[in-house]
């Protein structure tokens, strides 16, 4: 398991690769700035993707990341 610390370099990092720096800082902003229901977040935020689909990507990101 990685270390918070090495999991939010490698969160921000992504964000600012696809969202570029300045978009990444606001995307930040707004989330500390509203009020955030992480586990509603997350029952939506795959809701319209199938699960073979779904499980296909994880086993991928997983065999990507392993060392």
């Amino acid at each position: 398991m990685r270390s918070n610390a090495v999991v939010k370099d490698e969160g921000l990092r992504v964000l600012a690769e696809q969202l570029g720096i300045v978009d990444a800082e606001r995307f930040i902003a707004l989330l500390r700035r509203e009020p955030f229901d992480y586990t509603e977040w997350r029952r939506d935020l795959y809701k319209d993707v199938p699960l073979d689909e779904f499980l296909k990507k994880a086993d991928e990101y997983s065999a990507s990341t392993a060392n």
